[in-house]
């Protein structure tokens, strides 16, 4: 799996987590959601992604891990 493939993975999840938290806990679950789309929104401008640096680091999109 490729760093990015999985970042879109995290995100989605995230997201999607975020959303079944407000609509089944407390609203104030969505800015779980408000934090993953400007992380999203930064990366694209700065190039730089937290996420990113944490995937490298435990192996994810390595050049061996390519499929």
């Amino acid at each position: 799996m490729t760093t990015e493939k999985a970042i879109r993975l995290l995100a989605g999840t995230f997201i999607l987590i975020s959303l079944a938290l407000a609509t089944l806990v407390n609203h104030w679950w969505l800015l779980l959601a408000v934090f993953v789309g400007l992380n999203l929104f930064q990366s694209a401008l700065t190039g730089f992604c937290p996420a990113e640096n944490i995937f490298r680091r435990l192996g994810i999109g390595q050049r061996s891990d390519r499929s």
